[in-house]
C-alpha cells in the first residue's frame, strides 16, 4: 500500500518533504535536500537558504571569536567576558532555524535581508 502524498504522510507519518524541509535547515545535513529533491524549486531554494545561513552564522562566530581572542590578549578581563557572550549568537541562530522551518512548513519564505539574496544567486 502507497503511502499518500499528503503533508502528514501515512498514517501520521511525516512526509518525505517534511523531513527535507527540517534537513534543510540542519546546518549539516542542508546538502542533502539540495542533491536529492532536484525537481522541487521551492525545497531547492530552502535548501540553498539552509547553506547560506550556515555559512553566514560560521563567518560571524569565527569573526567574534578571533575579536574576543584579541581583546583578551590586550586586556584579559574583557576578553574573558567576550568569550562568555559566544553561546548568545548560537542561541538567536537556534531560534532563526526554527522559525526558517515553520515558514517552510507554512509554505512562505523566512527572508533574511543579506543571506536570502544570495540563497537566490547560488
Amino acid at each position: 500500500m502507497k503511502a499518500p502524498d499528503t503533508p502528514g504522510g501515512f498514517h501520521g507519518q511525516p512526509s518525505n518533504r517534511s523531513i527535507m524541509l527540517v534537513l534543510a535547515y540542519l546546518p549539516p545535513f542542508a546538502v542533502i535536500p539540495l542533491l536529492v529533491e532536484k525537481e522541487d524549486a521551492d525545497l531547492q531554494w530552502h535548501a540553498k537558504h539552509g547553506i547560506v545561513l550556515m555559512t553566514a552564522e560560521m563567518l560571524l562566530l569565527l569573526g567574534l571569536v578571533v575579536v574576543a581572542l584579541v581583546v583578551g590578549l590586550m586586556t584579559a578581563g574583557i576578553g574573558c567576558a567576550l568569550v562568555a557572550l559566544v553561546p548568545i549568537p548560537f542561541l538567536a541562530f537556534l531560534v532563526m532555524h526554527i522559525m526558517a522551518v515553520v515558514k517552510a512548513f507554512g509554505g512562505k519564505r523566512l527572508i533574511i535581508p543579506v543571506v536570502s539574496e544570495y540563497a537566490d544567486k547560488f
